[in-house]
């Protein structure tokens, strides 16, 4: 056994595998969550894919990376790994800026380090190791010959049994921090179920690896993780994407109008269509449409017809949806448009994360279209920020866009699974039973929402569509003075949701007299940064918009308690121009980044430091 001088007790340990984008580097990250989540870790995630389809092998342009934090208190995916795996020469130089040095450990296929994989690489010595100047614990690990040793007898061919090199190094890294390899086993046989001889291969890959960290050791530090009691409930592991679609479904249990999605394929939010597509057994209706104006006007169709209607895209989907969803405002019909953004402009960086799309959202259409716009924090958030948008879309007769990110789109975190009576009921603004006789399409209730007239019922009748309609009567409308009447009552609905949505909430620490403002998906970072400041003895308080348009009603009260208000986004400060607009009277500053990664802690907090210097 090992000597327990080599066992690190630590309360979290971040973990990257990195390798080719053939290498199943995201499968065995995934598997690996799934099984420090079903142990009681806390788990954030950050799947790294590079943007081209498929680089030549070997190269750096095709590096794919998985990074995992486990443990306790965990909000990011952390700024430097402990322990970097490397399937290949490639991997190692395009991450060994990830790793953390000294103190890290680097596990490479040492077969992979041959002269012709050096040069791919780009090295321009025969040392790597050297070159890349690692201060680091390095396991050189024959993976390729371990891996078809261990499957001679198997009778796959040499391509099937390279595939399972990544099964190799995650039973190694199961051993590494003690995972038990039951559940790691259990998550290949069911994905596995119709090829047993794959599934039998893997499973003895595994054990492979397993007993070859267990045997040898090799004087490689190893990791004990303590797990704090956490709620009781049924854990999963689950991505921000999937949260989404299953936030859907949720509200369409509590409102009781079924659920409609038109939607196109699009990098990163492909996966809510296809999530979706299999729930037909919960009377979800999944559309892969011709393109993404078709997803919204199926959607504004569909919504027409009485359904929680919902269309899925990112930034340049959102560009071209911009008609519809002005449709839909004149129409004042429910509508979920979520975008999940990535880099840009153009096709951008299709694969990285930026918060470039907020103006789009909030002013991206023709004339006075006002809607409201929410942000979940976090893989998990996309569940209740994804029923919020339904609520709100439902009780109010407007579009929402959901705002996501492929950070948070594409990485996961340990979700309990909430029971129905968590999330109350959506109650659709029905035309009343008491003005069924004199009912005209554009009468609205106090908070100036239109009633829904659900077509086919008796008495209900009416049309709709994008020219202006009168106040009273409903019918098209070329008065100036009813546009103008009509354009403001369509403002007001909007800011009256403020009215019912949360108040913003702020960790606010003694002393403190700097705030820390973020939106969306950056919440752990920014969250991490503040709290590290002010252990460190600089008060920072902070707070992270998730309702973005109409803001929560006490947003004004809490920014202006203090000093300094420092917005930091991944995008060149869109979210402070609009707080800057809403409230002039406030002194704000900027952290940004256009990198298509998400923020370091490290960088949050030497950005607030240099701002508190000034």
């Amino acid at each position: 056994m090992l000597d327990k001088a080599n066992v690190i007790d630590t309360d979290k340990v971040v973990v990257r595998f990195s390798g080719d984008s053939g290498d199943g580097m995201q499968l065995v990250g995934n598997i690996f969550t799934n099984v420090s989540a079903g142990i009681g870790n806390q788990v954030s995630t950050f799947p790294d894919y590079p943007a081209e389809i498929r680089a030549p092998q070997g190269s750096l342009g095709g590096v794919s990376g998985f990074q995992v934090s486990i443990g306790n208190d965990v909000h990011t995916p952390g700024d430097l790994c402990d322990v970097l795996i490397a399937m290949n020469a490639a991997a190692l130089k395009a991450n060994a800026r990830n790793l953390r040095q000294p103190g890290g450990v680097a596990i490479v296929d040492i077969d992979s380090f041959k002269d012709s994989d050096l040069k791919k690489a780009e090295y321009t010595t025969d040392d790597p190791f050297k070159e890349l100047g690692l201060n680091a614990q390095v396991l050189e690990v024959p993976v390729t010959t371990l891996t078809k040793a261990a499957l001679a007898d198997s009778g796959l061919d040499n391509k099937s049994m390279l595939k399972c090199r990544n099964i190799f190094c995650l039973g190694l890294v199961c051993w590494l921090f003690d995972r038990p390899l039951e559940a790691a086993v259990n998550f290949l046989r069911k994905k596995f179920a119709k090829k047993p001889a794959i599934f039998a291969a893997n499973e003895k890959v595994i054990h492979a690896g397993y007993d070859y960290g267990h045997n040898i050791h090799a004087g490689v530090s190893t990791y004990r993780i303590e797990s704090e009691a956490a709620r009781p409930g049924v854990y999963t592991d689950i991505n921000g994407n999937t949260a989404t679609a299953w936030g859907l479904i949720m509200a369409s249990e509590k409102s009781g109008r079924p659920l409609f999605l038109g939607s196109y394929p699009i990098t990163p939010a492909t996966d809510i269509l296809q999530e979706l597509a299999k729930r037909k057994d919960l009377g979800v209706k999944a559309c892969q449409m011709e393109d993404e104006i078709a997803g919204v006007c199926s959607a504004i169709g569909a919504s027409f017809a009485g359904n929680l209607a919902v269309t899925s895209t990112s930034g340049p989907g959102l560009a071209l949806k911009s008609e519809g969803i002005g449709l839909a405002v004149m129409a004042e019909l429910p509508l979920v448009v979520i975008d999940v953004q990535r880099g840009g402009p153009s096709t951008g960086l299709p694969t990285k994360t930026e918060q470039t799309d907020l103006m789009q959202a909030l002013y991206g259409r023709n004339g006075e279209s006002p809607v409201a716009v929410v942000a979940p924090a976090s893989p998990t958030d996309c569940f209740t920020m994804a029923f919020e948008a339904s609520r709100i879309a439902i009780e109010h007769m407007t579009p929402v866009i959901l705002l996501s990110d492929a950070f948070i789109g594409n990485g996961s975190s340990a979700w309990r699974i909430p029971d129905a009576d968590e999330y109350p009921a959506i109650k659709p603004n029905y035309v009343p039973d008491d003005l069924a006789g004199s009912w005209k399409p554009y009468d609205r209730n106090d908070d100036q929402v239109r009633y829904w007239a659900i077509p086919g019922t008796p008495g209900l009748a009416h049309r709709i569509g994008g020219l202006e309609k009168d106040f009273v009567t409903g019918a098209i409308s070329t008065s100036p003075e009813n546009h103008e009447r009509m354009v403001m009552v369509r403002r007001e609905k909007i800011e009256r949701i403020a009215n019912n949505i949360p108040a913003l909430e702020a960790i606010e620490p003694q002393g403190a007299d700097t705030i820390l403002v973020g939106w969306g998906g950056t919440y752990g970072h920014l969250r991490t940064a503040a709290t590290e400041l002010t252990a460190e003895g600089t008060p920072m308080a902070f707070a992270q918009l998730r309702y973005i348009n109409p803001l929560p009603a006490n947003t004004r009260e809490i920014l202006g308690r203090y000093k300094r208000v420092i917005v930091a986004e991944l995008n060149t400060g869109m979210m402070a121009d609009y707080l800057q607009a809403k409230f002039p009277e406030l002194k704000i500053e900027r952290i940004n980044k256009i990198q298509g990664q998400p923020f370091k802690v490290s960088e949050v907090k030497d950005a607030v430091k240099a701002i508190l210097s000034k």
